[in-house]
């Protein structure tokens, strides 16, 4: 009995021209790899499978190790290219039907031979291309992952407010994951800038329950462990009752329902006090002037 990695190893070439010959129809994107470099992959997969395919038929044995970790390669150089998991997939599915039609020439004599072969290469590349695409959807999952911690940090941005008061404005939900992001920027903003005052600004979250204020708490408390204090502006009437109808205990938080109220306080707090400027003498005789 013929088995198809005998056929592949014996007809490797054929099969390599056939597989590129179908991508070029119809899997390659030629406006993300090059010809070249798409037969390079094709070349070296073909090879490693044909090599692995003569100690074992299991897609997860050690034989087949190295032809994992190309596939783990290819999935992530295709993830940065712009190709879609699916499309990865399809790179390794396409090897199908050139190895169908060597092991038909082969085994035509033989056709329940053939249906076994045809069943284990076929069980074999369908293993194969699962991989890939478990590979290429964990490599997109991380991307999401840094974007989204890229997207936290550039959603809370720490101002510098005036020399030793701080604001943090907060636009949308505040989750578990982005108080945590919060406070780290908060409290290292805190030390840079050696801030004696720092103001949560949360006019932009839409509303606040339990577990928000008890988050804004936390965030609070770690900022006043750092020294400074902390003062909370952008308490609407809404958000008024609503913690007062929760029970939500902010006694110790001074609150404010603008932030330049709280700016104002803080200010005062440092011993500052904004006075209106009088006009230049100048100014005021050409207004006079203007003015007859």
């Amino acid at each position: 009995m013929i088995s198809f990695h005998e056929v592949v190893k014996k007809n490797e070439g054929a099969i390599l021209s056939a597989w590129i010959e179908e991508m070029v129809k119809g899997v390659r994107r030629a406006d993300l790899m090059t010809d070249t470099e798409l037969k390079q992959q094709a070349r070296e997969l073909l090879g490693l499978f044909a090599k692995a395919a003569e100690s074992s038929s299991e897609a997860e044995s050690e034989a087949f190790l190295q032809t994992r970790e190309f596939l783990r390669e290819i999935a992530k150089s295709r993830m940065d290219q712009g190709f879609t998991p699916t499309e990865t997939a399809r790179f390794v599915l396409s090897l199908k039907q050139p190895i169908f039609h060597a092991l038909r020439d082969a085994l035509k004599g033989n056709p329940s031979d053939l249906v076994n072969e045809v069943w284990a290469s076929g069980n074999l590349l369908d293993r194969l291309a699962l991989f890939t695409v478990d590979s290429a959807v964990e490599f997109r999952d991380q991307v999401i992952g840094r974007q989204q911690e890229e997207m936290l940090e550039l959603s809370t941005p720490v101002v510098k407010l005036w020399d030793g008061v701080l604001a943090l404005p907060l636009i949308g939900t505040l989750d578990s994951a982005r108080t945590q992001v919060v406070m780290e920027s908060l409290l290292s903003a805190i030390v840079e800038t050696n801030s004696q005052i720092a103001i949560i600004d949360i006019t932009g979250v839409p509303t606040v329950d339990t577990l928000v204020a008890q988050h804004l708490i936390k965030t609070i408390t770690a900022a006043r462990l750092m020294g400074a204090d902390c003062f909370l502006s952008g308490i609407r009437p809404a958000i008024a009752q609503t913690i007062v109808h929760l029970g939500i205990d902010l006694v110790d938080v001074q609150t404010k329902a603008k932030l330049s109220d709280a700016f104002a306080m803080a200010l005062s707090r440092m011993g500052k006090v904004v006075v209106a400027r009088k006009p230049a003498a100048g100014m005021a005789l050409g207004s006079k002037a203007k003015d007859n």
